[in-house]
Order: C-alpha cells, then structure tokens, then sequence
C-alpha cells in the first residue's frame, strides 16, 4: 500500500515520534485529498496511488516530499466495506493547479487540512494493533482535562514495502485526534 516510502526520501523531521501521548499545535496545511469508501485494505492503496500519480507531475522547487497521511471520519462499529478513507500529502502554498493524470482510480484535488491543538503519539507495530495506542491516547486526553474534537488521523512513517508488506512489527504510524479543552 505505501510501497514508495521504502525507495523515497520522505521527509520525517519535524514529526515527534514520541512513542507517549502529547499535546501539539498545528497550522494548516495544504494538501492533495483523495477519498473512497470500501474496505480500508482495498481504498488505501487505490488513493495512496493516485495521490503519488499526481504528486510526482507537480513541478515545485525543493521537493521534499512529506509521509501520507489518512483520516478515518467512521466510527469503529461502521462495517468494513462502508468504511470512509480521506487521505492527503502535503504539497506547497505555491501550487494551485494539479496536472492531468489520466485513468486515476479516483478524484484528487487540492484542499487544506485544519488542525489546531491535537494529541498525539507514535504507534509501532501492526495497523490491527492500533487500538492499545488509541486507547492510552483517549485515557491521555480525558485524564489531561482535553476532550476529542475531531476526526481520527494517521500518519504513516514507515508501512509495507514494494515488494510485499514486510514486517508488521516495524510499522511506524503516528496517530492523531484533534483535542480542546472541557468546559
């Protein structure tokens, strides 16, 4: 699914990856958005493919590309193959056209994501394990005076490679909830 990331320079400085769950502050960032909705293991790859189709024709100076990252607005009871994926790549405030990609599995356009306080931490270790990482996060959040604000996100530091999905076990994700303070 992200095989690129393992014959790319994908740039990861700057990313806190704190393996404890913490609270940052971002600005907004633009991005190139693809979605779908289906089976997370099906979408991922067709969007994470089309995001790099198009990502690879833009013409900027200094590329340095950013890991790719997803957001997942479902709930965890959601069935499988209903299951709603938006992911991005982060690209310049310079770029305001895409190029023209022909036959992308599906829509990729230009759009920012907004952030503000969020929490963090880094998950190391299989997708389907993710959960222990949520919770201590939530747990984190409710303990810290915080509440969720926000959809689900992930980062994806280090994933399957391109010539099968490697190790689970040396999986890098940061996972990310936009947070604000109770009242």
């Amino acid at each position: 699914m992200f095989a690129l990331l393992n014959i790319m320079k994908v740039e990861i400085k700057g990313y806190d990856l704190s393996t404890e769950p913490h609270i940052s502050s971002f600005s907004k960032q633009k991005v190139i958005i693809a979605q779908a909705k289906g089976k997370p293991a099906e979408i991922s790859g067709k969007c994470i493919g089309a995001l790099y189709q198009v990502y690879f024709k833009l013409k900027f100076k200094g590329k340095k590309m950013e890991p790719p990252r997803g957001r997942w607005p479902v709930t965890l009871n959601t069935p499988e193959n209903q299951w709603t994926a938006v992911f991005a790549l982060p690209i310049p405030e310079e770029i305001t056209t895409l190029p023209e990609v022909k036959n992308l599995p599906v829509e990729v356009k230009i759009g920012y994501w907004e952030y503000g306080q969020t929490a963090e931490m880094l998950h190391k270790g299989p997708y389907e394990k993710e959960m222990i990482t949520t919770e201590a996060m939530k747990k984190y959040i409710a303990e810290n005076g915080f509440e969720i604000a926000g959809t689900h996100e992930e980062i994806y530091i280090k994933g399957p490679g391109m010539f099968g999905k490697g190790n689970p076990e040396n999986y890098k994700t940061i996972i990310r909830y936009p947070v604000k303070k109770k009242k």
